[in-house]
């Protein structure tokens, strides 16, 4: 196998045998240690002397032995000897099914904050390194590794078991569990800051994550939803910047470089969530996302289909935010002044002062005539941003509202 090939085949089995390791010893801590100690024992050995039969029962065996071994050298406390006395002899069961969807419930606890739930979630279940989580929230790699500790410590606290919990619960569980998904994949389509303008191994990851959920949950119409939604807003990535990283807006692209294998499996997952059950955020957005996908040309956007998307959208989901983009859609389908008057209403002072909003005002005073009122909502936009190639867009666009060519920024 090749390197790339052991990475995949780790990323995927690491949540698993976590998983395993945590329900049978219940301490979160001492089990990711040994999981990560295992792992270091496989990157050298199975490269060496080959494939075992069976990965995952090797890694649980090798991180069970580990975390009784963890469990003894800190066993000072009575309560931790008899944990031990007990366990040592009872390895946890390697043949029982995947428990990574439970371990994603364990990690969107309701006790912790939402950045805590997105940064244990990418390490416990989606594998990655504190300093890599660091490095795509832009957090130094030790700050990180505080707030995921205190995350733990927090579930700790709890008491929480390895549990799935009850059906009231669960209901909140799930919810946090799609946001942290959508949340990671947010932040690698569109990097907050830096750089890049987008990380392939964020939208990857959460889609896998999404993948998953979908799989435990096939009755849940919003789990189809989001993996649909994330398969067609991801399908267009290929098209989003030019070989030398700047962007290029979703009426510029060229079409015959998205995915279409990924918008045929996200319309058929949205389609058929619409029809058999009830309807949510994710499933409209999809739905959104589905029309935009399926139209040839960007002049052939269905504008008022999507405009009816919005108002439909913001009914389960109000909130500023979709008043934003619900305002583009007025401007699309009734000109850019009724756009502006739809921004107008907006009155979140959060969404105002986003780079977002004064970027969607600059374009559609530019829409409307208005250069010099463009150019300037332009630059405020792009000292807004701490995206570096969304801000070299921003200005660019602000150079042509005033015609005097592509700026430099």
């Amino acid at each position: 196998m090749s390197a790339q090939a052991y990475d995949e085949l780790w990323r995927e089995l690491t949540p698993q045998v976590l998983a395993a390791v945590v329900r049978r010893y219940g301490h979160f801590e001492l089990a990711e240690e040994a999981v990560q100690e295992a792992l270091l024992a496989a990157s050298t050995q199975w490269p060496r002397d080959g494939l075992p039969n069976d990965p995952r029962a090797w890694l649980i065996s090798v991180a069970a032995r580990r975390t009784t071994d963890l469990l003894r050298s800190e066993g000072a406390r009575r309560q931790r000897e008899e944990s031990v006395a007990v366990l040592a002899g009872s390895p946890p069961d390697v043949s029982g099914g995947d428990d990574t969807l439970t371990l994603l419930l364990l990690c969107c606890h309701p006790a912790l904050s939402q950045a805590s739930q997105v940064a244990l979630t990418l390490r416990a279940v989606g594998g990655l390194s504190t300093r890599e989580i660091g490095q795509a929230f832009l957090t130094p790699e030790a700050t990180m590794a505080q707030r995921i500790s205190r995350a733990k410590k927090k579930i700790r606290d709890a008491g929480t078991t390895f549990e799935l919990p009850g059906r009231e619960e669960m209901d909140e569980r799930l919810d946090a569990v799609k946001r942290v998904i959508y949340l990671v994949f947010n932040e690698g389509y569109a990097v907050s800051s830096g750089e890049a303008l987008q990380r392939g191994d964020l939208t990857r990851e959460a889609i896998r994550l999404a993948r998953l959920l979908h799989r435990a949950r096939p009755m849940d119409g919003e789990a189809a939803g989001l993996l649909a939604l994330l398969l067609l807003t991801d399908a267009r990535r290929p098209a989003r910047e030019t070989e030398d990283g700047r962007l290029v807006p979703l009426d510029e692209q060229d079409r015959t470089r998205w995915d279409r294998a990924a918008v045929a499996e996200g319309v058929g997952l949205v389609t058929d969530a619409l029809r058999r059950f009830p309807l949510g955020p994710y499933q409209v957005q999809a739905a959104i996302a589905a029309v935009h996908d399926e139209s040839p040309t960007a002049r052939e956007t269905d504008w008022p289909q999507i405009l009816a998307l919005y108002d439909v959208l913001r009914v389960v989901q109000p909130g500023p935010v979709v008043e934003l983009n619900r305002a583009v859609a007025v401007a699309m389908t009734d000109g850019p002044k009724a756009g502006l008057a739809a921004l107008d209403a907006v009155e979140d002072d959060r969404v105002i002062e986003h780079h977002r909003f004064v970027a969607v005002r600059a374009h559609l005073l530019e829409m409307a005539g208005d250069p010099a009122g463009a150019r300037t909502a332009y630059e405020r936009a792009a000292d807004l941003t701490t995206s570096i190639p969304e801000q070299r867009f921003l200005l660019d666009r602000a150079a042509r509202s005033s015609g005097s060519g592509p700026s430099q920024g």
